[in-house]
């Protein structure tokens, strides 16, 4: 079993990376927890899939478990759904001293996270990650959230697990579309580290070898961003890093209304604003090329007509990543030397349409 350790000033935890881990998961829940009710929360796609066989281990392990579902998708990260969640806890009696389970993609996750920080002020949580994408970002680093009509994440806590439990076997189940999502945030942080993690995803040109590696890839993908995580947990600094492509992809994931998945508009977003940062001489001639090749190998979107429109830009001003009336773009001075491009909310559009710094 891989284990990468996360050591922050309030909060140590580990990541456990192993492939069958799913078949264990009670005895290692019971390693970290004493015995109390868990509140396993996953969704319709997933629970069929590994449900029972995780409440059987818990229970197995001397815990209480009580199991709650929510709709597949994007729109269950909402107010609604979380008030809905709190309820049920309320009724079923957990208090203070008990748990939540996280079973789940990133919309799992993400909400399961805010639940857990803010019931009660906070229950005791881990995160187990089913999809590609969650495996190697949403369930690392300690960020919750819901969104709003007006914008993703808008309303969310940093909120750090007892632990992340990765069972690379949970992919197989994984539409080949979600497969390759998740691996648009592998080259995200391929980009910004260089170096040999760049040399490996340079291997993968078939959608299928992203899960004959998935392993070495879910390590470097996580030891990454755990690295950047312990340097600056609640982003003040370097971890705005992260958000390579995220400026760009969250508006226009948003105006997609579904038809893109946050990977996907993750790429597009990269590709644009390389190839912006590159037009600008900022980033290295060939920049974009490099990123195309390897995003366009798994079959990832690249471009999107939704860039540029009014609504776009709309949707930039709410942005949860603006710094009062200022945005910070993460842009590449090279492969694994990414920097920030600070810019007034007002001359982004000129900025983004080429016609000017």
């Amino acid at each position: 079993m891989e284990t990468v350790p996360v050591d922050l000033p309030e909060k140590h935890y580990r990541i456990h990376i192993e492939s069958g881990l799913i078949s264990r998961v009670g005895t290692l829940v019971a390693e970290l927890w004493t015995p109390r009710k868990i509140a396993v929360i996953s969704d319709r796609n997933v629970a069929p899939l590994y449900e029972q066989k995780v409440i059987k281990q818990l229970i197995a392990a001397g815990f209480q478990v009580t199991a709650y579902q929510v709709d597949a998708g994007e729109s269950s990260k909402s107010w609604q759904t979380a008030v809905q969640l709190f309820e049920k806890l309320a009724e079923d009696h957990f208090t203070r001293s008990d748990g939540v389970l996280a079973l789940g993609g990133g919309v799992v996750g993400d909400l399961a996270g805010f639940v857990a920080s803010t019931f009660m002020r906070g229950l005791a949580l881990i995160q187990m990650p089913t999809s590609l994408l969650a495996q190697v970002d949403s369930s690392v680093g300690g960020k919750t959230a819901i969104n709003l009509g007006t914008g993703k994440n808008l309303v969310g806590t940093f909120y750090q697990p007892d632990a992340v439990l990765i069972d690379p076997d949970t992919l197989n189940t994984l539409p080949q579309r979600y497969v390759a999502e998740g691996y648009a945030e592998i080259v995200k942080m391929a980009a910004l580290e260089g170096g040999t993690f760049w040399q490996v995803i340079e291997q993968i040109n078939r959608p299928k070898e992203i899960l004959e590696h998935a392993n070495d890839l879910i390590q470097k993908s996580v030891a990454f961003k755990a690295g950047v995580v312990m340097d600056d947990e609640k982003e003040h600094g370097r971890r705005q890093i992260l958000n390579f492509g995220h400026t760009i992809g969250h508006a226009i994931e948003l105006l997609a209304d579904g038809q893109l998945a946050h990977g996907e508009a993750i790429s597009i977003g990269m590709v644009r604003l390389t190839q912006i940062f590159e037009n600008y001489r900022l980033s290295p001639r060939g920049t974009t090329n490099m990123l195309t090749q390897r995003l366009k190998a798994v079959g990832l979107p690249l471009v999107s007509s939704l860039i540029g429109t009014s609504a776009f830009y709309e949707k930039l001003k709410n942005d949860k990543k603006n710094h009062g009336s200022r945005l910070n773009l993460v842009y590449l001075k090279a492969l694994g030397q990414p920097a920030l491009y600070p810019i007034e909310i007002d001359k982004t559009q000129s900025f983004l349409s080429g016609k000017g710094q």
